[in-house]
């Protein structure tokens, strides 16, 4: 195992992504503190591993994988980790292209040895080219984005968002993996919530552990033009809702709801107040604003009820992993 290297994950799974794929990669092999290997792992896509294995057969620190567990996510993720060499494992959206100095900045975090975790900033690319002016940014979450309300600078969290986001490798021997049955799944219900559960159970196995966001680790997170109409923001809200309670059953309502208390209490309060506000002095959007927030808090506790109802009849289930590391499996020496 490379204790200081970098080992860079970019979960797949179709090839409508395919430039986007590209790009993600070229930024990784660009960055200012180089990436020990990039592995691409690719879920249960046939035609887009092979395709991948030909485009990187000749690039020695890219590697083509395919999803070894269930389809999703999380396991594509546990995949990578399995099969990565590096001291600390990064994670980078397939859709997503990372700043120069991203894995300077994650680094530079780890010279702590109680960190186990750095995660970063992510900045949404608007296919419209602009915010719709409705869209709050205290709910850019919904698009996999740093939303209004978490703290600058480098800060402890209870939490990184995994789109964006590195741990510690001894932080997986600690409390395994990403959890199965949860997370994203293709174009399924946009389910997520993996990388909480896992951060909370990592907290839990190891006490001292700290977790950080550093907000110069920077990555910019492209958004669909579906992503930008409230269907699918209702649909998302919901869908959070559905995971938070399966988080909640998990590690408890008391850990599993802590930073959300503090954000539906005060965060949310300020923003519908600011959208009100600009409302009544004719700023475009503002009544949209205000009105997307209490349509999303009212959607998401919907969902939070159904999933809590379905997570005590047994009806929603999740299985976590101990990952079989390659370093352990290959006698411990980086390939």
């Amino acid at each position: 195992m490379n204790e200081l290297g970098v080992s860079v994950v970019v979960c797949v799974y179709t090839e409508d992504r395919w430039e986007d794929i590209l790009a993600a990669v070229a930024s990784v092999r660009a960055q200012s503190r180089p990436a020990l290997e990039t592995l691409l792992v690719v879920d249960h896509n046939q035609p887009l591993l092979e395709r991948l294995a030909k485009e990187y057969k000749e690039t020695d620190e890219v590697r083509v994988l395919a999803n070894a567990g269930p389809r999703g996510l999380s396991a594509g993720r546990n995949t990578g980790i399995a099969a990565s060499h590096g001291g600390i494992i990064a994670f980078l959206d397939d859709d997503a292209v990372a700043e120069r100095d991203w894995l300077r900045h994650f680094s530079e975090g780890y010279a702590d040895p109680q960190v186990m975790a750095v995660g970063g900033r992510t900045m949404p690319i608007w296919a419209s080219g602009r915010r719709p002016a409705w869209f709050p940014e205290e709910f850019d979450w919904v698009v996999g984005c740093t939303y209004k309300g978490l703290p600058g600078g480098r800060v402890r969290v209870r939490n990184v968002l995994g789109g964006n986001a590195s741990f510690r490798r001894t932080a997986f021997d600690a409390a395994g993996g990403f959890a199965t049955g949860i997370g994203r799944d293709g174009d399924k219900r946009p389910l997520g919530c993996e990388e909480t559960e896992l951060c909370i159970r990592l907290t839990r196995a190891r006490p001292d552990a700290v977790l950080l966001i550093d907000d110069r680790s920077v990555i910019h997170h492209r958004v669909p033009e579906v992503r930008e109409h409230f269907g699918y923001f209702r649909t998302r809200t919901y869908a959070e809702g559905l995971s938070k309670a399966l988080v909640a059953r998990s590690v408890g309502a008391d850990k599993g709801l802590e930073s959300e208390r503090r954000y539906t209490t005060r965060v949310l309060p300020a923003g519908v107040a600011r959208g009100l506000r600009d409302a009544l002095l004719a700023r475009p959007g503002g009544a949209g604003r205000a009105g997307a927030i209490v349509a999303g808090v009212l959607t998401a506790a919907g969902g939070y009820v159904l999933g809590s109802l379905r997570a005590r009849r047994g009806g929603a289930t999740f299985t976590v992993v101990e990952i079989e590391s390659a370093v352990r499996t290959e006698g411990g020496s980086p390939r």
